[in-house]
């Protein structure tokens, strides 16, 4: 399956925002749809199930790939990494679990991002600037002898390479350093001064499959709504503006006076241009 679908996970920097657009325009599946191409695929291996499946969640890669941007790392590479997790998620789905695919995915997806961020980390961290990068190639090459520069090696090398000298001492302080522990023990670090990466990497404030699921919803109903309205006649749609959506609502009588009706036949508009727009809301 995953060979198969691989194509649809492949992203590049350049092509990012077009990936993006196409990714966001496949409709989401609802609970009922979720369920059945998961027991086509879970029962009969069936290889068009796992792909509306993947391509149904691929928005969400991205919206949890955006978290990991901090790390200086190219988004389409970590939205890549997030699709592999993705794809991996979606062959060991089991739809008797009673979950959505959303939930169970995103341990997945955010496995495959920390393992992208965790390989990189370190080239990350040593070289962030122009002048940096040019030091971290050329400085093991520079150096004459095993051990620290003295003054004058420092000085020779800051020349030949068309950088300060601070910036050669900073690069080989950099380059002696050790990888730090991801995964730090308590009794690690008795002072409390050292941060383990792994703290970074994980997000415990909130459920992000929850969140992204509740965007959508919102969404999803927003749109419903503006297209229940513009089932409405203008002034029935006037109403309901003035009283429920807008932040400076206007009472019977303002809508009364602007009109020049009674107040009685403001409530009556209102009260069946609302039950207009919830048999309309209901067909959408």
């Amino acid at each position: 399956m995953a060979n198969q679908a691989y194509p649809m996970a492949l992203v590049t920097q350049d092509s990012l925002d077009g990936y993006i657009r196409s990714v966001n325009s496949y409709p989401m599946l609802t609970a009922d749809e979720e369920r059945e191409l998961a027991e086509r695929l879970h029962y009969d291996g069936e290889i068009e199930a796992a792909k509306g499946l993947i391509l149904s969640h691929l928005r969400f890669v991205v919206h949890v790939a955006r978290g990991y941007s901090g790390y200086g790392l190219p988004m389409a590479d970590l939205v890549q990494e997030g699709n592999i997790g993705l794809m991996k998620a979606v062959k060991r789905f089991n739809p008797e679990v009673g979950v959505r695919l959303v939930s169970f995915a995103v341990h997945w997806i955010k496995a495959e991002i920390h393992e992208y961020v965790l390989r990189n980390w370190r080239i990350v961290k040593i070289a962030t600037t122009k002048a940096q990068r040019k030091l971290f190639f050329n400085l093991r090459k520079s150096k004459k002898r095993l051990g620290w520069f003295n003054n004058g090696e420092v000085e020779t090398v800051a020349k030949e390479l068309g950088v300060e000298p601070s910036e050669v001492r900073e690069m080989e302080s950099r380059l002696a350093a050790q990888d730090s522990t991801f995964e730090m023990q308590n009794d690690d670090d008795d002072t409390g001064s050292y941060t383990a990466p792994a703290l970074y990497l994980e997000d415990k404030s909130s459920d992000l499959a929850e969140d992204f699921e509740a965007k959508n919803w919102e969404t999803h109903t927003n749109n419903r709504l503006g297209h229940a309205l513009a089932t409405l006649d203008e002034r029935s749609q006037h109403i309901v503006r003035s009283r429920w959506l807008d932040d400076n609502k206007s009472t019977l009588q303002d809508l009364a006076d602007t009109y020049g009706v009674s107040a009685e036949r403001i409530r009556q508009l209102e009260k069946n241009a609302m039950k207009k727009l919830k048999a309309a809301v209901g067909e959408f």
